[in-house]
């Protein structure tokens, strides 16, 4: 079993300029080794609204030593005053893609 830590980081953003500079920030800079891209329909409270947006939402992989450049790279790109980052460990997985993600980051 392969012992290095890694994460999920989770974000969603309104518009396609921004998940294309995320993207390309981030891929360009070798923190994350996979980005997922995906339509997603948002509701929630801000500015005690119901807000509802046709979001994107990406799954990053990344290691642990990473998260903060990943997250500095983020905010920069992102338009939302308070954009969504949320961080899940991989506690379990391929070893095979486990270690190819521990390859591709630098």
């Amino acid at each position: 079993m392969f012992f290095i830590i890694m994460y999920c980081i989770i974000i969603t953003t309104c518009n396609e300029e921004d998940e294309r500079k995320i993207i390309d920030s981030l891929l360009s800079s070798k923190v994350v080794a996979c980005i997922n891209s995906f339509d997603v329909k948002s509701t929630y409270i801000w500015k005690r609204k119901i807000e509802k947006e046709k979001e994107k939402m990406l799954v990053i992989k990344t290691k642990i030593e990473k998260y903060a450049e990943v997250e500095k790279k983020i905010k920069e790109n992102h338009s939302y005053e308070v954009p969504e980052i949320i961080c899940i460990e991989i506690k379990n997985g391929y070893d095979g893609y486990l270690k190819w993600i521990d390859s591709v980051i630098k």
